[in-house]
């Protein structure tokens, strides 16, 4: 079992949250897929079109954003609990937690890419025009993989997915500090929430004014920040709010409804992204991101303070949720195979290929989880209780 306090530090799941994290990493994998399936004669703009197929397909992006809203708000509420108050942090703790649940699959995947190049497997040979092995260890070990493939160029898809590890983990490397040195000063919150107010007003404009690298306006730190900022000072409003007590919430509960309706009306707009005029001054802008993530936000406060607990129907988006590290770190093996044996023998419908190979995704992230992650989680945290936190799923997210 954990000590006393550890146990103390859990945080009930919130089905609401996983619901979105869910649709998340499903958006990331369909993407990807689509994306590998754009192979000379291919048939997939010709099968897989229009509107719902955008919908389906080419969301991924999105999820990401999304993601980044979500590990905002998982790593504040989790750090007030388990430290009381943000201000109480202490970073040694947070850092320690962070690595068990970081390190252990990131490291596992760095050698098995390593010896994937090594041995001139297909599709997962970084190309000697791009950057060498040692130099892609490095950048993903120091959390700067997003800026090497903005100056040189994208690196294969399992390499690729760790930019957005890039940024959410720099953010959380100066997280705990900023909680220390501002939370203790006079208005320190007021400094606190005004610095997480200019992260997020920060994000559209280093999404496109910024910079004219095409990679760098898709994965720059600050264009990403603006999520994991906004889900920052949503968790923070949840919190204030929760104190306040059960007796409000009956009284506001439809009105706790509408906000996740709105919330998800946001996120739609963006993910559908209807052919009005007026839509494409909100991608210009980038704005889209914005709104994305403040959706999200809404999603997250309207669930998490009505307490609501997620039907059967949502069960298999919810795991994919709870399993959204892994599956995201994993799942490219199963597309770039799943297409490579889909090109070789062109048999079957495309759609039932994408459904099977979003489908394997789950028992692959499933046996990673349930027998490296989660294990090596516990044993560095020095807890033997298979104890499972809201904030061990990263973005990568």
């Amino acid at each position: 079992m954990g000590t006393k306090n550890e146990q103390e530090a859990v945080t009930p799941r919130f089905d609401g949250v996983d619901v979105l994290r869910g649709f998340s990493i499903l958006s990331v994998v369909l993407l990807h897929t689509w994306i590998r399936m754009h192979f000379p004669g291919s048939p997939v703009n010709q099968v897989m079109r229009g509107q719902l197929a955008h919908l389906l397909l080419r969301n991924g992006d999105n999820g990401v954003t999304v993601f980044f809203a979500v590990s905002g708000f998982l790593i504040t509420v989790t750090s007030l609990r388990r430290f009381g108050s943000l201000e109480q942090m202490q970073p040694a703790k947070f850092y320690r937690i962070r690595f068990a649940r970081i390190a252990p699959l990131l490291l596992l995947l760095l050698a098995v890419l390593s010896l994937l190049h090594l041995g001139h497997v297909h599709g997962f040979q970084i190309p000697a025009k791009v950057t060498t092995l040692p130099r892609a260890l490095f950048a993903a070990l120091t959390f700067h993989l997003n800026w090497l493939e903005a100056v040189h160029g994208y690196l294969p898809g399992n390499w690729d997915v760790l930019w957005s590890l890039s940024v959410e983990e720099m953010f959380y490397l100066f997280f705990p500090l900023l909680c220390v040195a501002l939370l203790r000063l006079r208005r320190g919150m007021v400094l606190f929430v005004a610095l997480l107010l200019v992260f997020a007003a920060m994000g559209p404009f280093a999404r496109t004014v910024w910079t004219t690298n095409p990679i760098w306006r898709e994965k720059t730190y600050l264009g990403g920040m603006d999520g994991i900022a906004l889900g920052c000072l949503c968790a923070l409003a949840t919190d204030r709010l929760l104190r306040r007590g059960a007796g409000w919430k009956k009284m506001w509960s439809k009105r706790l409804i509408a906000v996740e309706v709105f919330g998800a009306a946001m996120i739609l707009l963006i993910a559908v992204w209807p052919p009005w005029h007026w839509m494409r001054y909100v991608g210009r802008s980038g704005v889209d991101g914005t709104v994305l993530a403040v959706g999200a936000c809404l999603v997250m406060l309207g669930s998490v303070l009505r307490g609501k607990n997620g039907g059967w129907w949502t069960a298999p988006v919810r795991w994919f949720g709870r399993h959204s590290y892994e599956v995201y770190l994993t799942h490219e093996f199963v597309v770039i195979w799943g297409t490579m044996l889909y090109i070789r023998l062109r048999r079957g419908p495309m759609t039932l290929w994408f459904l099977g190979i979003l489908l394997v995704t789950a028992p692959l992230g499933w046996v990673v989880a349930r027998y490296f992650s989660e294990p090596m989680n516990r044993r560095l945290r020095g807890a033997g209780a298979p104890v499972r936190r809201v904030e061990e799923q990263p973005v990568s997210a």
